[in-house]
């Protein structure tokens, strides 16, 4: 009995430190570190509410491969384009802005997630350092999809 605990006990202490964890940095963060470091940003678009949103990132940012090109390449950034709070992102301010009774959206998803005048979640977005946006995309993306956008970029 004693030795199946040790082994659980070592199973849980030992396998979940062997995982690595996607680092998230808010738009300020990034911004700053860019200026030390400059990488890419990778900006994923989304809603509480989009069940596509949803599985991405419960698979496609989950998978280990994913994690670490961006880990290593870019500052990631999750945006949830119904966040009500102010942002400011290259000397700009941008806040939500309400479009019926508690519907809107925020006016830097509405800059980072237009494609054709329409704005569609999930959405990946993709700045160069220089802040300018490189490549923009509009629906669910698998892993080995975003690896394959992911490593052109780089």
């Amino acid at each position: 009995m004693k030795k199946r605990l040790y082994i659980l006990l070592i199973f849980f202490w030992v396998i979940p430190s062997g995982f690595a964890q996607l680092k998230t940095y808010s738009f300020v963060e990034a911004e700053k570190l860019s200026k030390e470091n400059p990488k890419p940003f990778v900006v994923f678009i989304h809603t509480t509410w989009c069940n596509y949103c949803k599985m991405m990132e419960n698979s496609t940012f989950k998978n280990p491969e994913i994690i670490t090109l961006l880990n290593d390449n870019y500052y990631f950034i999750s945006l949830d384009a119904e966040n009500k709070e102010d942002i400011y992102f290259n000397n700009h301010k941008f806040s939500f802005k309400p479009n019926g009774q508690n519907t809107g959206i925020h006016e830097l998803a509405t800059a980072l997630a237009t494609i054709n005048s329409q704005v569609v979640y999930p959405t990946i977005t993709i700045l160069q350092s220089d802040l300018s946006i490189v490549f923009q995309k509009h629906s669910f993306l698998n892993s080995k999809q975003l690896l394959t956008i992911l490593e052109k970029r780089k």
